[in-house]
């Protein structure tokens, strides 16, 4: 594990070199500073009041016809939401989505709680587990006994994405194939995606979208509500809490089974708001793809930092992991940078990395990250003996 800092250097960065906004933490991640001052506008119409009225009602419609818009979903794909954030809809999933046996792609913390929650799941088969090192990502086999692809679009943990494709050679799910659920938490609305690759696209808002935690949405396929109503049918227990067929009916009435935040729901929908307003998907990925694009130009350029994720095509464009020389303590140089107001560019704690993790989604500015780079590379100079 990477050590935790007690006595940090008294390293002042200059002024000139520091971001407009030192928020680099990869979830909760940045809010935007508009997005703030739309809820602080509108707060006395908005919150505590009724998540059943028009008033509420009226911004979770807003919400999902703005996802339907900016991921271009067909019309018979739906969007469901509720409260909980992405843990709770694996523990769902369990529930309501596999029917007896999954597949599961683990390359990282996260990658692999759905594996272990379906695993420790009394109703279903032990699930095929497919895993690669840490810096890399498996690929999906085609099993005629698999009823649900669980893939990750973007491994938080250790900065890697993958494509999101369905397993060579498989059934599609209408012709008795396994439905293809993607765990986009911190990739949705930062990489692109093609809807007729997946049956199941969820995530949280607290990443890309600029909100806060405990919400999960769920992106659809009519294969994949066929199996949320199939299994509902059948004689499974399943808590109210965790049921996705009442999650599903609530969605449809722009509501959640139980009361949100409202806060959370108002500063997605202006996210998502903003995403669509300034050009959509292309919009939103392609500020991440600049970002990303300087981070790894200055770390393959530098003397002392380097990606950590080896192939080019898998670097994430969302969270960039940078490992640094071993003369270099990357926990003293998070610190120092912590004490000049840059947070939250800390490893992941259980990867255990001479690294700093940095988040680079859509409300991040390109030029933030550029500062950074510029402020990395002067506390490493003032640190040099």
């Amino acid at each position: 594990m990477i050590p935790y800092v007690t006595d940090t250097p008294d390293i002042t960065i200059p002024d000139n070199l520091l971001p407009a906004d030192g928020r680099f933490g990869s979830g909760p991640s940045k809010v935007r500073p508009e997005a703030i001052a739309d809820l602080s506008a509108r707060a006395g119409h908005f919150l505590g009041t009724s998540h059943r009225q028009k008033t509420v009602k009226s911004v979770v419609g807003s919400l999902r016809a703005g996802l339907r818009h900016l991921f271009s979903l067909p019309e018979d794909y739906e969007v469901a939401l509720g409260n909980g954030g992405t843990t709770t809809f694996w523990d769902a999933a369990t529930f309501g989505l596999i029917d007896r046996k999954s597949q599961h792609l683990t390359f990282g913390e996260f990658s692999s709680k759905f594996a272990t929650a379906a695993a420790g799941a009394p109703h279903l088969d032990e699930p095929e587990i497919i895993a690669s090192d840490v810096g890399t990502h498996p690929t999906p086999v085609a099993r005629d006994d698999i009823d649900l692809y669980a893939l990750t679009h973007n491994e938080t943990s250790t900065g890697v994405m993958m494509p999101i494709l369905r397993p060579d050679g498989a059934r599609l799910p209408h012709e008795g194939g396994g439905l293809v659920a993607v765990d986009a938490t911190s990739g949705a609305g930062g990489l692109p995606v093609v809807p007729a690759e997946f049956d199941v696209y969820y995530f949280a808002p607290q990443k890309c979208f600029g909100s806060d935690g405990g919400l999960w949405v769920a992106l659809l396929s009519p294969a994949a509500q066929d199996r949320i109503r199939a299994i509902a049918a059948t004689k499974r227990w399943v808590p109210a809490s965790m049921d996705l067929a009442i999650a599903l009916d609530n969605s449809t009435l722009d509501q959640t089974y139980n009361t949100p935040a409202l806060a959370t729901i108002f500063l997605f929908e202006n996210q998502v708001a903003w995403f669509n307003d300034n050009g959509g998907m292309a919009f939103s990925s392609g500020r991440c793809d600049k970002s990303s694009e300087i981070l790894y130009t200055w770390a393959e350029g530098s003397d002392f930092a380097t990606p950590f994720v080896r192939r080019e095509q898998d670097r994430s464009h969302v969270v960039g992991t940078i490992d640094l020389d071993d003369a270099i303590d990357a926990a003293t140089v998070a610190a120092i940078l912590r004490a000049n107001g840059i947070v939250d560019t800390e490893p992941y704690r259980k990867l255990g990395r001479n690294q700093l993790r940095i988040a680079m989604f859509p409300a991040i500015e390109p030029d933030d990250v550029a500062s950074l780079c510029a402020c990395i590379n002067y506390v490493v100079g003032a640190l040099a003996p």
